[in-house]
C-alpha cells in the first residue's frame, strides 16, 4: 500500500514508518521542519516537511495514498494545546481536497471512561488522570469529534499508557469499548496494531481499543 504517516518523528510514528517499510509498503513520512527523522535512505520512503495544519502544504503527501496514518500526540498535558484537533482538521481537509478516504488516528484510552473499564480504573485511576492531563485529553476528545464528523473511512485507535517495550504482537483489542485491565502497551505494538487494521472493514467508522 501507499501510506502517509503524520507525526513520523514521534516515538510512535517512528515505529509506524519502520514497520510499514519492513512490511513492503511505500511510505511518505510527514514531519515539522524542526523535527529530526532517524531514518536511513530507503527506496520506498519519501519525506515531506510541512505544517500538518495547512491542507495545502500536506496535500502532496495525501493525494493518491491508500491510507493516512496520524500518530500526532502530546509531549505533555498540563498546558492548553490543540495539536491533535488542529492537525486532524488539516488532514481531513487535505483528504477532502484530494479524494483520499482511509484514515487511522491514534487517540488515548485515558481520555474516555466506559463499561470496559474495571471499577478501580473507572472510579479512581482515570478520574485522577483526567484531572492531571485535562488539557491534552480535551484536545484528544476534540480530535475524535473532528474525525467522527467526517464521511471518511476512519478508524480511531485508543491505546493506554505507552511504553518503549518491544513488539510482541501479544495484545488484546476491543471495538468501541476499553480493554479491561489493559493498562499499558508498547509503542511498537501500537504500530503493529495500526498496520494490521489498514484493510479491516470491521474497523471502519469504529474505535479500536488496545492494551495488554
Amino acid at each position: 500500500m501507499k501510506l502517509t504517516v503524520f507525526g513520523a518523528s514521534g516515538r510512535t510514528g517512528i515505529h509506524l514508518v519502520r514497520q510499514a517499510l519492513d512490511a513492503g509498503h511505500e511510505v511518505t513520512a510527514v514531519a515539522r521542519q524542526s523535527s529530526r527523522l532517524p531514518f536511513a535512505e530507503h527506496p520506498r520512503l519519501s519525506v515531506l516537511r510541512a505544517d500538518v495544519r495547512s491542507p495545502e502544504a500536506i496535500g502532496p503527501a495525501v493525494a493518491g495514498r491508500d491510507a493516512i496514518l496520524s500518530a500526532l500526540g502530546h509531549t505533555g498535558g498540563r498546558v492548553p494545546t490543540d495539536v491533535c484537533a488542529a492537525g486532524a482538521r488539516g488532514v481531513v481537509r487535505a483528504m477532502a481536497d484530494t479524494g483520499a478516504r482511509r484514515l487511522i488516528v491514534v487517540s488515548a484510552s485515558g481520555a474516555f471512561i466506559d463499561g470496559g473499564d474495571g471499577p478501580a480504573t473507572r472510579l479512581l485511576v482515570k478520574p485522577v488522570l483526567q484531572r492531571v492531563l485535562r488539557h491534552s485529553f480535551d484536545d484528544t476528545r476534540a480530535m475524535e469529534e473532528e474525525i467522527r464528523a467526517t464521511g471518511l473511512d476512519w478508524t480511531v485507535v485508543r491505546p493506554p499508557r505507552l511504553t518503549d517495550g518491544p513488539r510482541t504482537g501479544r495484545y488484546r483489542t476491543s471495538l468501541d469499548r476499553n480493554v479491561r485491565g489493559g493498562l499499558t502497551l508498547s509503542r511498537a505494538d501500537l504500530a503493529d496494531c495500526i498496520l494490521n487494521r489498514l484493510d479491516d472493514p470491521a474497523t471502519v467508522k469504529a474505535v479500536v481499543c488496545v492494551g495488554y
